[in-house]
């Protein structure tokens, strides 16, 4: 819901996620002490903590056993700065309302990410002079969190600026090399012509000449004449095949990096996404073992009062005939399907005695396909190009175990 986002004061949401790594543990202050599994985090829905009649996440969480949230929006100051806030008016530094809402969810056994960005506002890509500055900044809201997942929402108008985009993206590098473990997600538009539009496709050229390479990427295919679950899992099928063109990924590859950001009722120009579609689009992304499953917003899972099932948009009720939090449970479901290997992982071949260790693998060198390195004394093979990725930190991941060296 992008345009209505900004109308409301928030932003819109982009995810980076990675399919499969240990998460960070973080232990400070915000009493973030184990992180959840990877699955939640791709599963988190956006939550407005503290906008759009915020729901009470402890009863979410009761209702349907949803664990995770999407905590949005992270801008820039509205009177300028480099500095992280809560929709440009609320400095991060200071909080103490949004840090009561990440307790009582962790007090719950729960968690959340935190989204960076959206449509509309002054970014911190824009704001901040490189990416070590934006990345600095973002840092703040980490470290100050406690935060095991992270989410970058690119699209306008920040996506249409060239050194904004070379930013964001430089930042979410050097954040996933500094805090290990941290899930990133990276969140853009979709279109239906080819799952995601002209910039969308610049922002995945920046990423790939960076060598960044997150959890996922994901689209948010509605406000562009999409038309239900159909055209949804169309443009998601055309974004998987931008994905494997752009980093030379296969198509298992591609959908274990690629992820659907949806909305829940209407939209802000009049589609229609009901419980049917969303079911659809469920389906969709675990028989293709898709990284994440996601949508805007549980502010607005419920329905209006009295009904207006399909009059207007709003960002706190969806429009459409429904009982409070029924799109969450979609997320629960997406979170309880354990994704596979997307190919079977070879029996390693044991080692002769004394076989040489090929060259030590380097976190900040780029390795294409049959390139041969050393790790934890095993010998690895890349099965495609890769950047960052341990060998051996996920088992459908770019790395062939050769055995011991």
């Amino acid at each position: 819901m992008r345009r209505l986002r900004a109308c409301l004061g928030a932003a819109a949401a982009v995810g980076i996620v990675a399919a499969g790594s240990t998460a960070l543990l973080a232990g400070n202050a915000s009493g973030a002490t184990n992180a959840l599994s990877n699955r939640w985090y791709a599963a988190a829905p956006y939550l407005m903590p503290l906008d759009n009649d915020p729901p009470d996440a402890a009863a979410i969480m009761d209702a349907t056993g949803l664990k995770s949230f999407q905590l949005a929006f992270i801008l820039a100051p509205n009177g300028g700065g480099c500095s992280p806030t809560w929709g440009g008016t609320s400095a991060v530094s200071s909080d103490t309302a949004v840090q009561a809402v990440i307790n009582k969810i962790r007090s719950k056994s729960g968690d959340v990410s935190v989204s960076i960005g959206g449509y509309g506002g002054t970014k911190l890509g824009q704001a901040c002079s490189d990416a070590a500055s934006t990345a600095a900044a973002y840092q703040q809201v980490i470290t100050k969190y406690g935060l095991h997942a992270i989410d970058f929402d690119l699209e306008e108008p920040e996506y249409e600026n060239t050194a904004a985009i070379k930013n964001e993206i430089g930042a979410a590098k050097i954040l996933q090399q500094n805090n290990p473990g941290l899930y990133v997600s990276v969140t853009t538009a979709g279109t239906t012509a080819d799952g995601t539009g002209w910039f969308g496709k610049q922002m995945l050229l920046e990423a790939k000449s960076q060598g960044f390479t997150p959890n996922n990427f994901s689209i948010m295919p509605f406000d562009g004449g999409f038309n239900g679950a159909a055209s949804q899992t169309d443009a998601l099928t055309k974004f998987n095949k931008i994905l494997q063109s752009t980093f030379g990924w296969d198509e298992a590859t591609a959908y274990a990096h690629e992820g659907f950001s949806g909305m829940n009722g209407r939209s802000d120009t009049g589609e229609y996404f009901a419980q049917s579609d969303f079911q659809t689009v469920l389906d969709y992304a675990t028989s293709h073992h898709m990284d994440r499953f996601t949508f805007w917003s549980l502010n607005r899972d419920r329905q209006c009062s009295p009904p207006d099932n399909g009059g207007r948009t709003s960002g706190t009720c969806s429009s459409v005939a429904q009982n409070a939090w029924d799109f969450a449970k979609y997320s629960v479901k997406f979170a309880g399907v354990t994704p596979p290997t997307t190919t079977p992982t070879p029996t390693p071949t044991p080692s002769q005695p004394g076989t040489a260790c090929k060259p030590a693998w380097s976190s900040s060198a780029v390795y294409v396909k049959d390139d041969e390195v050393s790790y934890g004394k095993h010998n690895w093979k890349a099965k495609w190009w890769t950047q960052n990725e341990t060998p051996g930190a996920a088992e459908w991941g770019p790395w062939q175990d050769e055995g011991s060296c």
